[in-house]
């Protein structure tokens, strides 16, 4: 490694500027010259790099569609954009086919929390399955029990709606500056209930565009006004309005005792990687220290926190993991993060998005734990002693902006083989960057992980109107295979179903890790004028939920949600299972 971890962590914070602050520094990308950014941060961030933000290819000159081999080219780099061109050869419609294999949908529900992203958990109370869909300000509450027959039951916020369609004002809604972030409910045996923490973080979108430009962007998401950390909750029924608060923690460790507004760095991001025992893991960035990162609207680079939680009501600290390259003002961590050869690009995504992935929880004996975080690679990382979590091994790739790389971990074949797999996601529509691959990882010796296949790219059925999926519209590339700490049986040896956006959902044979094939899929229709909202219309299947104990997989998109089967999981089960998820043992 690098450089030793206590030494990073004990780092000073970033200096604040002294007089000459206040000459003008300038962000100037080809052509264009922008006013200074005001904020300290951002200009000794800006500072660190002279300007490396790639131009914007042209169509069918620096990448695109071949109409003679049928096969895209993609971009070799790209910045972030929102509107992203098309290309010749690409369709002038959004498609209003479908397309399976080896998958049955057995219902569709036009109902949308949020037409970005959602999470999901499932929890069984009397018999009764129920699924919880949340997202943003917006958390929908599914009686699941029978997939083909699912009924709302609970409604917090609203419905995303497309133009067209009166707005639906919001019900039980959530406090000002409060909302429904990611979750994991496990079951307590300290408490003998379901508990449920929930994530809450600065927003990643929807705030700024440009960081370097917009000041009172930066302002905002310093100071948001909302919580920067993680609620637990006794979840006392179905319903979470009759959920009980037991404790609310800031992820800004430094301040544990800061109010809303006052609280430093990124709050908790993603799912919590609890099973209710001891250990939780979380992605957080602490404080504004941890601000090395290219993306143009977001401030943090995010490493990982441990926390013990043998007492869900009084949730303590116990060590923070920080990965070369993350604080601004450390000599040693600059130096390090002007090495990766995506420093400057005003682009590229650094630290986690979501917490360090177990094989399997360290009160059933796990141990090793595998961090993706973006442009910093993949990191194995040795939990046995959770009040320093320490990297045993590492491995990353050339760079592949704009999207984030290194974005998620399966682990659920590494027991039988000693593989994960791992990815980034696509960010721009059309496919206007490089090629998102799930990478094949062998992690047999943890010390020396190395990237050793990738999976199949997936292509149209031979009865669609293109032969590559970029020319489907929209964006293309994985996504994450669901979420593992919550989703009921976990996972399946074998087979990996992944949400691909405009290729639906894929399910991978992965019983040969060297030789990964594509068993079956579901691609849905896009949506139609005014089923969803036009800014998110490329957005198709951004996520999908597993329950591999009744053989269903639920697939998220921007139009509503579906749930399939698949003779490659077995029948399903269109009742609650005798054993109820979270298991209570």
């Amino acid at each position: 490694m690098a450089t030793a971890l206590c030494a990073l962590m004990t780092a000073p914070a970033a200096q604040t500027a002294d007089k000459d602050e206040e000459k003008p520094v300038r962000y100037e990308a080809p052509g264009e010259v922008h006013a200074p950014s005001p904020d300290p941060d951002i200009r000794a961030w800006h500072d660190l790099t002279y300007d490396q933000k790639p131009p914007r290819p042209i169509p069918d000159k620096d990448y695109g569609y071949n109409p003679e081999t049928g096969a895209f080219t993609h971009p070799k780099a790209t910045p972030l954009v929102k509107d992203a061109p098309s290309f010749t050869g690409q369709l002038t419609y959004w498609d209003q086919n479908s397309y399976t294999k080896n998958v049955t949908v057995l219902g569709f529900y036009n109902e949308v929390m949020s037409a970005g992203h959602t999470w999901q958990n499932i929890v069984d109370f009397n018999g009764r399955r129920y699924m919880y869909v949340s997202g943003g300000r917006n958390l929908g509450v599914y009686d699941i029990t029978d997939p083909r027959n699912v009924k709302l039951v609970h409604l917090k916020g609203t419905h995303v709606v497309g133009e067209g369609r009166a707005k639906e004002p919001e019900v039980n809604p959530y406090a000002e500056n409060d909302m429904s972030g990611a979750m994991s409910i496990q079951w307590s045996k300290k408490l003998g209930k379901y508990v449920a923490v929930v994530s809450h973080a600065i927003p990643r979108y929807g705030i700024m565009d440009e960081k370097l430009l917009e000041p009172e962007g930066v302002k905002t998401l310093k100071h948001w006004k909302g919580l920067k950390g993680f609620q637990v909750f006794a979840v006392n029924s179905p319903n979470p309005d009759d959920w009980e608060l037991l404790a609310t923690r800031t992820t800004d460790v430094s301040h544990p005792d800061a109010p809303n507004g006052q609280q430093q760095g990124s709050g908790s991001l993603d799912v919590p990687s609890w099973f209710g025992g001891k250990y939780m893991f979380l992605s957080a960035a602490p404080d504004d220290r941890y601000m090395l990162t290219e993306f143009p609207d977001y401030l943090y680079s995010a490493g990982f926190q441990a926390w013990d939680m043998s007492d869900p009501a009084d949730p303590k600290f116990v060590s923070q993991f920080t990965a070369p390259g993350q604080i601004l003002g450390d000599p040693a961590h600059e130096e390090a993060y002007l090495m990766n050869p995506r420093a400057g690009n005003r682009t590229s995504w650094f630290g986690s998005r979501m917490p360090p992935f177990l094989v399997k929880p360290l009160e059933k004996g796990g141990k090793y734990a595998f961090g993706s975080m973006a442009s910093l690679g993949l990191y194995v990382l040795d939990l046995s002693d959770p009040k320093n979590m320490k990297p045993v091994g590492h491995v990353n790739t050339a760079p592949r902006f704009a999207g984030t790389e290194f974005d998620n971990v399966d682990v659920s074949q590494y027991e039988r083989t000693g593989y994960v797999f791992t990815n980034g996601y696509p960010m721009n529509d059309e496919c206007f960057e490089p090629y998102k691959d799930i990478w094949v990882v062998d992690a047999k010796d943890v010390k020396n992980p190395k990237i050793v296949a990738k999976f199949p790219r997936p292509t149209p059925p031979d009865d669609a109107a293109f032969t590559d999926f970029c020319q489907r519209r929209g964006s293309f590339g994985p996504k994450r295979p669901g979420y593992h700490t919550t989703q009921p049986g976990k996972w399946r040896q074998g087979i990996i179903p992944y949400a691909f956006y405009n290729a639906g959902v894929q399910f991978f044979d992965v019983s040969n890790p060297l030789d990964v094939k594509i068993a079956g899929y579901f691609v849905p229709r896009f949506p139609k004028k005014g089923e969803a909202p036009s800014y998110s219309f490329g957005n198709l299947t951004y996520g999908i939920y597993a329950e591999y104990d009744r053989n269903i997989v639920w697939v998220f998109t921007n139009n509503g949600f579906y749930a399939v089967s698949s003779p490659l999981l077995g029948e399903p089960l269109f009742e609650a299972p005798k054993k109820p998820w979270p298991p209570k043992g």
